[in-house]
C-alpha cells in the first residue's frame, strides 16, 4: 500500500515550516490530494535531577491562546545533530546540563499532514545555570516528582502531544519487566 506523487506544489514556504500541496495517484488509479506541512527535525528532553523530580517548562502558545506544560524542546539546527541540539535546548530554556543523555525513540507527531519527527531525549541533570532563551521565548521552569506528574496527566492538564507521549515512552522504559 502506497501512494505515488504526481505533482507537488509548494504553496508557503516559511522560515520554520513549508507547505505542499500533492496530488498522489491512489489504488485503483484513483486521484487524491494531500497537504503536507514539511518541518525539519526537533528534539525534546526529560530531564531528571538527582533529587528525583523532573524538570519541566511553562510557556504561552500563541496557537492554543493559552499556557501549556511541557519538556524543553526544539528544532535541530542546520548541521547539528540531534543529542547536541538536546543538550542545547535543556541549557537553553532551563540553565541545566545534562551529566548524562540517552536517547529514547522517535515520534512523529502528526503523521497524517506533517513530517515532523520529533527525537524523545531522557537526562540526569546537576544544578541549573543560566538560561539562555530565544529573544521570542518567555519560559518559567517547573519542578515535579513522578507522582505530581502522573497525576497531572490523569487530571488532563498536560495536553502537549510530545510530552505525553515522551512521558509514556519514560513510563514503559523504566517499568520492571
Amino acid at each position: 500500500m502506497s501512494e505515488k506523487t504526481l505533482n507537488t506544489k509548494t504553496v508557503f514556504v516559511g522560515r520554520i515550516l513549508s507547505l505542499d500541496v500533492l496530488d498522489v495517484e491512489l489504488s485503483g488509479g484513483r486521484v487524491g490530494t494531500r497537504e503536507i506541512i514539511r518541518h525539519g527535525a526537533a528534539v525534546a528532553v526529560i530531564a531528571r535531577r538527582k533529587d528525583g523530580r523532573f524538570v519541566f517548562i511553562r510557556q504561552f502558545r500563541k496557537a492554543m491562546e493559552r499556557i501549556c506544560f511541557e519538556l524543553m524542546a526544539g528544532n535541530v539546527d542546520a548541521g547539528e545533530a540531534a543529542e547536541p541540539a538536546a543538550l542545547r535546548e535543556l541549557r537553553e530554556e532551563t540553565g541545566y546540563e545534562a551529566e548524562s543523555i540517552r536517547f529514547m525513540a522517535p515520534i512523529y507527531p502528526s503523521v497524517g499532514y506533517c513530517t515532523e519527527r520529533i527525537d524523545i531525549f531522557y537526562a540526569e541533570v546537576n544544578e541549573p545555570g543560566e538560561t539562555d532563551f530565544d529573544p521570542d521565548e518567555n519560559i518559567e521552569t517547573v519542578l515535579l516528582t513522578e507522582s505530581e506528574m502522573d497525576a497531572m496527566v490523569r487530571a488532563g492538564q498536560v495536553q502537549d502531544a510530545k510530552t505525553l507521549a515522551a512521558w509514556a515512552l519514560y513510563k514503559a522504559q523504566s517499568a520492571p519487566c
